[in-house]
């Protein structure tokens, strides 16, 4: 039993409620992946939480959180939920009853409890399904997804993570259903696919979504053949995003570069050169091009960005006896290709001197 999970869970039972860590921690356990993000659920009130840990923060829908350490700490109050309005609750009554807080929780394998002494406790068959790989809804599926849309996709990237298979009743209700995905944020969206995209699995998650009809409503295609890699940007460049995806400025630039690189299919001084190492390692994986080839490349670059260029506009203007003008951008543009394919060194003799003797090229 972890200490820090321990030391929590006895704070809360040493006041007289009980106190159970539950969740993704648990069922992350058992499969035998560490997480540091705990869940726990209790009897004891937010206030009365607040009066166990002063230093925590209040939570939506009753409880609190805090980090110790490295974790990343939420205590919700056992409740019964009675209404929703869009995906969150409106209504809802603080309850002293541990099975009917795991009754209102989306799939079995999520509401695995486990005490203070490590012991686990299982009251809705998780164990069963873990053992089975299989994704289960808690209640009626159909229910619980209008409840909360975000279940069809939250289902769909446990099931991808652990590679496990969606039960057969849940998997006719999304595919039922799917439209409702339509109605969450974009921003909800992409969170999920953010992690169907990085898990290992990824293969398995872009077929399942493809099966219940989710790829087209999010307008996805060129995805059958991805290459799993680590960073998400490199995966987005490697499909067609039609839906509207809350994208930064920087990284909708990253994925246009890196799909620029990959439609090349090389990795050239010009390609490090233009683009940079990092993106040139990303696009390197998804081609399969060894990371030290590309580091090389990169190393042996004579510069790594215009500022480096040992001349000036201001210099060549007087080399040539010119106005300032585009051209003298165009000649520098010139020089630059040249420096970068080893035509000529970055010296300001060198340069100065090819200059001069293509001076009537130049200024035309």
């Amino acid at each position: 039993m972890n200490k820090i999970i321990k030391n929590i869970l006895t704070k809360i039972e040493n006041e007289g409620y009980e106190a159970y860590v539950v969740g993704g921690y648990v069922r992350d356990l058992l499969v035998g992946i560490f997480s540091y993000d705990i869940d726990i659920c209790t009897n004891a009130t937010p206030k009365e939480l607040l009066s166990i840990f002063p230093s925590a923060s209040s939570k939506n829908l009753g409880g609190v959180e805090f980090k110790v350490k490295e974790y990343h700490v939420e205590i919700t109050t056992y409740r019964e939920e009675i209404k929703y309005k869009g995906r969150k609750p409106v209504e809802f009554n603080y309850i002293n009853n541990l099975v009917l807080d795991l009754q209102r929780r989306d799939f079995t394998i999520n509401a695995i409890c486990m005490n203070s002494k490590g012991e686990i406790i299982d009251l809705v068959g998780g164990i069963d399904d873990l053992s089975a790989l299989k994704i289960k809804m808690i209640g009626d599926p159909g229910e619980k997804i209008k409840e909360d849309p975000l279940r069809i996709l939250r289902g769909i990237r446990i099931a991808t993570n652990l590679n496990f298979n969606l039960e057969s009743s849940l998997y006719k209700e999304i595919k039922e259903n799917k439209e409702l995905v339509l109605t969450l944020s974009n921003t909800r969206i992409k969170e999920e696919l953010d992690k169907i995209l990085l898990s290992k699995n990824v293969k398995k998650g872009l077929n399942l979504l493809n099966d219940l009809g989710i790829l087209n409503l999010l307008e996805i295609t060129n995805w059958q053949n991805i290459i799993s890699v680590k960073n998400l940007e490199g995966m987005y460049a490697q499909i067609k995003v039609n839906y509207n995806l809350p994208f930064t400025k920087p990284e909708k630039n990253n994925i246009i570069s890196i799909r620029r690189i990959i439609g090349s299919e090389e990795i050239t001084k010009k390609t490090v050169y233009n683009y940079g190492l990092y993106l040139s390692q990303v696009a390197g994986e998804i081609l399969g091009i060894d990371k030290k080839t590309i580091n090389k490349i990169y190393k042996e670059l004579p510069i790594h960005d215009k500022k480096d260029i040992n001349i000036k506009a201001s210099d060549i203007v007087k080399i040539l006896d010119i106005d300032y003008s585009k051209n003298v951008g165009i000649i520098l543009k010139d020089i630059e290709n040249l420096i970068i394919n080893g035509k000529i060194r970055n010296k300001t003799s060198d340069i100065t001197k090819y200059i001069k003797e293509h001076k009537s090229e130049l200024i035309k």
